[in-house]
């Protein structure tokens, strides 16, 4: 579970990420081993089960950049991309080309992910639709109805 129903009367954001995965034994201390900028790659249906929001915020709350993943759960991707939350899904990863904590580069229209040191692709990604570009671009999905004159 990324975060536990027991903290959901937590409603600061802010607060939320000391939380994420807290209730898996092998992952009590997520929060402490990430540094603000992580991306997370994971493999296939992250998320699934993951319903609420918190799921989500647990993370933008650490300062993740983004999750990298095979696939996502239907919901958790729905809010993900309503929040503005840069989720990309993958169709290759050689995770023997990439190293924990190595710096890399993603950019979003392209679906290209790079190591900054030697500019090496060691996974392909599914570039962003035009609609996730135009929310993420706007914050969430409430701002971009905004633009679109619909929201006032």
């Amino acid at each position: 579970m990324i975060f536990h129903n027991r903290y959901l009367a937590i409603t600061d954001i802010a607060q939320m990420g000391q939380y994420t995965f807290d209730n898996l034994e092998e992952w009590k201390d997520f929060a402490q081993r990430t540094e603000k900028g992580d991306i997370i790659i994971v493999g296939a249906n992250f998320g699934s089960g993951s319903s609420r929001q918190q799921a989500v915020d647990c993370f933008v709350s650490l300062g993740i950049q983004a999750i990298i993943a095979k696939s996502f759960g239907a919901i958790y991707k729905r809010n993900a991309i309503n929040s503005g939350f840069p989720i990309l899904t993958y169709n290759y990863i050689n995770l023997n080309k990439i190293a924990n904590r190595e710096e890399i580069t993603i950019d979003l229209e392209k679906g290209t992910v790079n190591k900054i040191e030697s500019d090496e692709e060691f996974i392909n990604v599914n570039p962003f639709s035009q609609v996730q570009m135009d929310i993420y671009k706007s914050g969430n999905l409430f701002n971009y109805g905004k633009t679109l004159g619909n929201l006032k």
